[in-house]
Parts: structure tokens; C-alpha cells; sequence
């Protein structure tokens, strides 16, 4: 069992039983197809149901595994030079209600994000249903050639969430999908909403330790650049050394930050 699975835990199989009964019951379905997926998780366990839905089963251990992190990223924002500015969640509820409700803003605001059916608690289960897409893949595994394509694009996207006052708060390869030709946003965390200088600094320098690592530092901050003025790009260099703390992210800093600068003072000059 890897450290993810173990930190994840496992949701008892009459619990996961009663989810899909209930689920089915709030279709009118009499029977339905399960597929669990072997995802790189740790807050939830997920399915597909009938090629039809793509759903979360989020526990209690889930929840408090959030918590655990959300601290520790707050702790990585202080020490960024900033106050913590992620949000906590108590619950599975809590949880699945928030993915809900910021996947429908997203989709509200023209950002492309799966649609959302419902979400509801079974049993102390936090349960989330979303739109399956077949056929995607996500950014952290397609070709360089695409996510050189696509890298303006992400930007754009991520512009149009801080133009509306969200963010993104999570932003990494497997949260970033290329499904039909297009990209898409999921897994989207909650942060206040009152920081939004600060949440669109973290947003924009994990999207650059998103892109260097496949296309080089100085097309990934030529990207952002066609997007966001000096003042954006100077802003998320402070964030770079945090999010590379992070053990979904591997970059070069050092490279970033020296682009970031020059992009930052030719946008000035």
C-alpha cells in the first residue's frame, strides 16, 4: 500500500453499497455500473457510474487529511510573506458542497469544468457527481508539443476566474484536463475571497510550476506574460520557493524567477 492509499483510507464496502444504491435511487435507476478508478488521491475514493458520472465518495479520514493540509499550506503562505489565505472544511459535506458550488461558478463564468449534478451525504459520506468525460487526459501527461500549445490558453483561463474575483487554489497537471480539443478545470479548493492579489500570485506561480518543467522557463513565463502585467508576474515570484515545497511540483525556481524579472521589466520599459 502506497502512502497515499494508506493516508486516503478505505471506505467500507456496505458504506460504499449504500452510496450507489441511494445514487441510483435519485435517478430512477434500477441498476448501474461501478468502475473504480486508481486514482493519485488523497481525498476521496472515485467512480464512474454507467460511463455517465464522475463521482467522489469523500470520508471523514478524507476531510481530516484536508484539514492536516490546508494548515500546512497555510503555514507555506506565511512563510511566503503573506497571511494563510486557504480555507478549511469540517466536514465530507462541507467538502462535496464546496466542489459542487465552485465547479458551477466556474462553468457560470465561461471557464470549462465538468458539469455538476449533485451533491448530497449518505451515511456520513460526503458524495459529489460530476459530468464524466471520456477520452481525457490530463496536462501533467499529454505531449510537450500540446502543453506548449495550450499554455496561453491555461492563462486565459486563469485570468478569467481572478477577473470574477475566484481562484483556483490547486492548480496542477492532474487537475488540468484536455478533453475534446479542450481544456478543462477540476478540483478547484477553497480560498477567502478577500485575498484575491494573494490567491492570484499562488495561482500563477503554480501554473508556471506546472508548464517549465515540459516547455522551459522562459516559454512558460512568455505565456503568462501575454496574459498578466508586471505587477502579476512580480507578484507570483514570491510564491515560487513555497509552492516548490510542494510534493506535487517539481521546477526550476531559480530559472522562473530570473524570467519572471525580465519579463516583468520589459512589460514596465
Amino acid at each position: 500500500m502506497d502512502l497515499r492509499q494508506l493516508v486516503r483510507g478505505s471506505v467500507e464496502w456496505d458504506r460504499i453499497e449504500r452510496v450507489v444504491h441511494t445514487l441510483a435511487d435519485r435517478h430512477d435507476r434500477e441498476v448501474v455500473r461501478v468502475e473504480f478508478l486508481e486514482a493519485d488521491n488523497w481525498l476521496s475514493t472515485p467512480c464512474v457510474i454507467d460511463d455517465e458520472w464522475f463521482v467522489k465518495i469523500v470520508s471523514r479520514q478524507n476531510a481530516l487529511v484536508h484539514a492536516v493540509l490546508t494548515t500546512g499550506r497555510n503555514v507555506g503562505a506565511v512563510s511566503a510573506g503573506t497571511g494563510g489565505f486557504f480555507d478549511r472544511f469540517d466536514t465530507p459535506r462541507e467538502m462535496v458542497e464546496h466542489e459542487y458550488e465552485a465547479t458551477q461558478r466556474m462553468r457560470e463564468i465561461g471557464v470549462n469544468a465538468p458539469q455538476p449534478i449533485e451533491a448530497f451525504e449518505v451515511n456520513g459520506l460526503g458524495v459529489l457527481v460530476l459530468e464524466y468525460l471520456p477520452d481525457f487526459e490530463s496536462l501533467g501527461t499529454v505531449a510537450d508539443e500540446i502543453v506548449a500549445d495550450r499554455a496561453s490558453e491555461l492563462f486565459e483561463m486563469l485570468a478569467t476566474l481572478h477577473d470574477h474575483g475566484l481562484a483556483h487554489g490547486d492548480l496542477r497537471g492532474e487537475n488540468i484536463l484536455v478533453a475534446d480539443g479542450n481544456l478543462y478545470f477540476i478540483d478547484a479548493t477553497s480560498v477567502h475571497e478577500d485575498r484575491v492579489a494573494e490567491t492570484t500570485a499562488y495561482d500563477l506561480a503554480c501554473a508556471l510550476a506546472v508548464l517549465e518543467p515540459r516547455i522551459g522557463a522562459r516559454r512558460s513565463v512568455e505565456a503568462a506574460a501575454s496574459v498578466y502585467g508586471a505587477s502579476d508576474l512580480l507578484a507570483a515570484r514570491r510564491f515560487l520557493d513555497f509552492v516548490r515545497l510542494r510534493p506535487d511540483h517539481e521546477f526550476d525556481s531559480t530559472q522562473l524567477r530570473s524570467e519572471l524579472e525580465k519579463a516583468a521589466e520589459l512589460d514596465q520599459g
